[in-house]
């Protein structure tokens, strides 16, 4: 059904000794709400500590869903660490802008976070899903291409938007840019790093407004230049890459044999057990099982 994941305790063991604190592997194709319980449950088994190491592999999801996780690694570590050996991207970007430190490899990956909203009209030929920043930057694109007075382009963007895109479509992006732009200053401010609000606001919209795809694939040094605190750590990003490489085999639909066979979308590992979360087409609902006592 998917890679065996056994040497990933072992690998754990060895970033505990390379690296102060607890480490968590915590992988997911999309991050939901329905996470939270079972990563409860598994930070309660390492307790309160004093540096929490989250290895971290994500490829997006809900971004009220980053917003509970990393709430709640928050509650159970005085510093945090995400460790990110690869894919860190959309949601788990915004989570991570809740870390003290981002250990990032030299393939780690990153996003932009500015939100879309899939389209109604994809079907008919029209894009599968519409970017805030699509829409944002419509007036001035006017200003840019074609010419257009500022105040003509602002003027007339409206109106032009309103007879292809529903009114209150536009309002639901305008939402979930401020929804994104408002949990990405919480997380900020709740950093041990001495900015003020004003450093984290340019950090926040830095992040929502300065990239010119969704899909733009951030560097480390990309992050940095944001103003996160990332760091480099030789020793730490090998071993995360060895674990990055078996929970990429280890999740997703594009694990499976078979297009009818049952797939795993999320892993929660520590150094003496781990849980994996299997998915079916046919099944009603997730399932967690245990990975064992090391592996």
């Amino acid at each position: 059904m998917s890679a065996d994941v056994s040497g990933v305790f072992a690998a754990i063991r060895r970033l505990e000794q390379q690296r102060p604190g607890r480490v968590i592997v915590f992988g997911s194709t999309a991050l939901d709400i329905d996470l939270l319980p079972s990563l409860y449950e598994t930070l309660g088994g390492i307790g309160h500590v004093e540096c929490l190491n989250v290895v971290l592999f994500c490829r997006g999801g809900s971004v009220n869903a980053a917003r509970r996780i990393a709430l709640l690694l928050r509650e159970f570590a005085d510093r945090l660490c995400f460790v990110v050996p690869h894919f860190c991207e959309s949601a788990g970007t915004v989570m991570t802008l809740v870390a003290d430190e981002i250990v990032a490899g030299p393939l780690a990956i990153f996003s932009p976070t500015d939100p879309h909203l899939a389209a109604a009209d994809s079907a008919g030929g029209g894009p599968s899903a519409l970017s805030s920043q699509d829409v944002r930057l419509f007036a001035q694109m006017g200003q840019d291409w074609f010419g257009m007075e500022r105040q003509s382009a602002n003027e007339r963007a409206l109106p032009q938007l309103c007879e292809s895109i529903f009114p209150t479509t536009l309002t639901s992006l305008y939402r979930c840019t401020r929804e994104v732009q408002a949990i990405s200053r919480e997380l900020l401010a709740l950093r041990r790093d001495g900015q003020d609000a004003a450093r984290h606001a340019q950090i926040a919209d830095t992040l929502l407004f300065e990239f010119h795809s969704h899909t733009f694939a951030l560097t480390r040094d990309d992050l940095a230049r944001a103003g996160l605190n990332v760091a480099r750590d030789a020793a730490a990003e090998t071993t995360a890459w060895e674990i990055a490489r078996t929970i990429r085999a280890s999740i997703g639909a594009g694990s499976r044999q078979t297009l009818e066979g049952d797939w795993y979308d999320a892993v929660l590992i520590t150094r003496d057990e781990g849980i994996r979360r299997r998915r079916g087409v046919d099944a009603p609902a997730a399932v967690w099982e245990a990975l064992g006592a090391r592996g």
